[in-house]
């Protein structure tokens, strides 16, 4: 046997952070800097914002689309956010990971939770942590001028961020975001040693069986 017989099974790349610690910008310059990475599609009933493409920004439900493919299994995981709930439709995730691409989520402690439970060998989890308190709510005041939430939305984010922080001890690598640009290298850093990991090659002792029986 060849090393062509060898192929690597995806991977599942969490990140996670409270709201204005830098996933999504983190999730973005992944995204860009890998070919083989793409990113996992939630379903959610919260309304759909001015420019957002349904299929490509999220998977548009009502409520009760969302809770019949909750119902018949075809979530991995599902969690409500500020008043909507969110979900990962499972089909694409594992056509994918068969296909030996790696799908990165932004999602919360509690799907992260839900992920764990059913797919831990897939799994690799980052969380994101902001420098300071004082950094976070800057962050999150300087957003809502462009997202025009009201004082009582940035409290309401601030609030569930230290709810959210406290989960930290539940993932596999924790990150503190002091700069953007090293935080981006420390998760592509990640990245590549999780795709290097034993288990994730599928083939390998039919491999190693046929370097042995040919010595």
């Amino acid at each position: 046997m060849d090393v062509s017989g060898l192929q690597r099974r995806g991977l599942m790349y969490v990140l996670s952070s409270p709201s204005g610690a830098g996933k999504t910008t983190i999730t973005r310059a992944l995204l860009k800097q890998n070919d083989n990475l793409i990113v996992s599609v939630s379903a959610t009933t919260r309304p759909r914002r001015a420019g957002e493409v349904q299929g490509q920004d999220y998977i548009f439900a009502d409520i009760p689309e969302f809770n019949n493919m909750v119902d018949n299994g075809d979530m991995l995981e599902h969690a409500k956010v500020f008043g909507h709930y969110y979900g990962t439709p499972r089909e694409p995730v594992e056509q994918a990971l068969e296909r030996g691409q790696d799908v990165i989520f932004d999602i919360d402690w509690q799907g992260t939770q839900q992920l764990r439970e059913m797919a831990r060998d897939d799994l690799v989890t980052v969380f994101i942590l902001p420098p300071s308190a004082r950094e976070l709510e800057n962050r999150l005041r300087t957003r809502s001028k462009d997202t025009l939430e009201t004082e009582t939305q940035i409290r309401d984010r601030m609030s569930k961020a230290n709810d959210e922080m406290t989960h930290y001890s539940e993932y596999d690598y924790v990150l503190i975001n002091k700069n953007i640009d090293d935080t981006i290298a420390q998760a592509q850093m990640i990245l590549d040693a999780e795709r290097l990991k034993r288990r994730r090659l599928v083939g390998l002792s039919d491999f190693v069986r046929g370097l042995t029986e040919g010595l």
